[in-house]
């Protein structure tokens, strides 16, 4: 009987212990983040709104988190600053918005924290969604022709249509973003972490 006396403590013992680890600790730790607020009122980081909320979604459903992520990892733990991935290395106060974060698991293409400072051409993004090699040859992204439109030209190119370079181009066709590549750009471009943040000392 004593035995189980101890067993059954001991068990409770290593559940209000991990609980603590795992739950209490963070929680108390990063549970009070709150966003940097400028002189001007403005947020840091902004919580995603209109099309960039919706392009979230998009990125999501097409599974994108499993070739890239979005954290840069600090030097002396990977290439990813001197890559040009980043200007700083992640922290907490980044992902306060995310309900998940989308920190991803796997680098088959490359980590898209900043991917908004780095190109921040609508055309390139969309192209790019298109057709990976047009933008960076010889990538293995999956191509997503199934965001885009194709029709035939009429009196007048839509605004939107897609600039082709000129190997590229598609005679009397012009290729339309549909409302989900554009929210999904919307939200690459959203993607800057290079603001300063207390946690990171220069």
């Amino acid at each position: 009987m004593n035995r189980a006396v101890f067993l059954y403590v001991g068990v409770l013992a290593v559940v209000l212990a991990s609980f603590s680890g795992l739950v209490s600790l963070p929680q108390l730790q990063l549970g009070t983040i709150q966003p940097l607020v400028d002189a001007n009122g403005n947020q840091y980081p902004a919580p995603p709104t209109g099309l960039v909320a919706e392009g979230r979604s998009v990125y999501i459903s097409l599974g994108c988190i499993y070739c890239h992520s979005q954290q840069v990892r600090p030097p002396g733990f990977g290439a990813d600053i001197e890559r040009g991935w980043g200007t700083r290395r992640t922290v907490a106060r980044d992902h306060i918005w995310d309900a998940p974060p989308l920190l991803g698991t796997m680098r088959t293409g490359p980590d898209l924290a900043n991917i908004g400072v780095r190109q921040p051409s609508d055309n390139w993004h969309l192209l790019h969604l298109y057709n990976p090699v047009m933008t960076s040859p010889g990538s293995i992204m999956p191509p997503m022709p199934f965001l885009f439109d194709e029709r035939p030209v009429e009196v007048q190119v839509p605004y939107d249509a897609l600039a082709f370079p000129p190997e590229w181009s598609t005679p009397g066709r012009v290729v339309i973003p549909t409302r989900r590549a554009k929210a999904l750009v919307a939200y690459l471009k959203s993607m800057d972490k290079s603001h300063p943040v207390p946690e990171v000392v220069p």
